[in-house]
């Protein structure tokens, strides 16, 4: 963990001294592998039954990975555990959603927040015990060491602050929504803005990552339901759009995020070794 820790922090220098927007056009091509334009970092939300049943399939045609945020009270996470364990086996991160999805209870339409679950009445030290066990939890299942967290509703305001300083550490990267991602400038810490699509069409999705091949940046969308179950994509539309990113693998980087961002760590330490003098 020392070691990590120290990795991260000359990570998060290097990416403030480094000015990626002076970066020749042939550079950014470049620092994605195999001369992408673009990171596709696809992520499900949740561990809900819907993923394994119809998003994993569509994985698996394409050998693409991805990177599933358990939450581990959930019901699809209790009973299917060995299912979860197969997909990190074949190369799929799991990622940490917490325990118990806490969640701010006072925002309009949280009507399905139990009161154990507010996460305005946490304080700081009990999420991340939360975060913490999740980890240990997840390492029986998948061995990793490294991975990556999405705070559930993508809010870390507990009772006594924010906690997302707090566990940032214990991983490689976090997501929160966010606006798309112009410039690399912008992930100078340890967060990737990602999109929350409801519904999508399969323009709005390639329209997404083709911004993020324009910027030579990086697509991060997270589904929940997939052809069913809450915050759905429609099923048609998600396998569409895999096979749209298939037929594009010369453009698009399609990876887990553990793998993404510890590839966004090493180029940018690099970059920062070629611009000193």
């Amino acid at each position: 963990m020392l070691k990590y820790l120290v990795s991260l922090l000359c990570f998060s220098a290097a990416a403030q001294a480094f000015n990626l927007a002076d970066t020749s056009a042939q550079a950014r091509q470049s620092f994605w592998p195999n001369g992408a334009k673009a990171a596709v970092s696809l992520s499900y939300d949740d561990a809900l039954n819907s993923q394994l049943d119809n998003a994993v399939p569509e994985l698996a045609k394409h050998d693409f990975r991805a990177t599933f945020y358990l939450t581990l009270s959930s019901p699809a996470f209790v009973k299917r555990q060995a299912e979860w364990q197969q997909l990190a086996a074949a190369g799929h991160e799991l990622g940490n959603h917490t325990i118990h999805h806490a969640c701010q209870a006072s925002k309009p339409g949280r009507e399905w927040v139990a009161k154990d679950k507010d996460l305005e009445q946490w304080p700081i030290v009990k999420i991340s015990a939360e975060i913490q066990a999740a980890n240990a939890q997840l390492q029986q299942l998948d061995g990793k060491t490294l991975r990556t967290f999405t705070p559930p509703c993508s809010e870390t305001q507990a009772k006594d602050g924010d906690y997302l300083p707090t566990v940032a550490v214990l991983f490689t990267g976090s997501k929160l929504q966010g606006p798309p991602v112009t410039s690399l400038n912008q992930l100078a810490g340890n967060t990737l803005p990602t999109w929350f699509p409801v519904a999508p069409t399969l323009a709005e999705l390639i329209a997404y990552t083709e911004q993020a091949a324009q910027h030579g940046t990086i697509a991060s969308i997270t589904f929940h339901g997939v052809g069913g179950e809450h915050l759905a994509v429609d099923n048609t539309v998600h396998q569409q759009f895999l096979a749209y990113l298939a037929q594009n693998r010369d453009k698009f980087w399609v990876d887990s995020y553990a793998n993404i961002s510890q590839h966004l760590q090493k180029e940018l330490l690099q970059q920062r070794l070629l611009s000193k003098p």
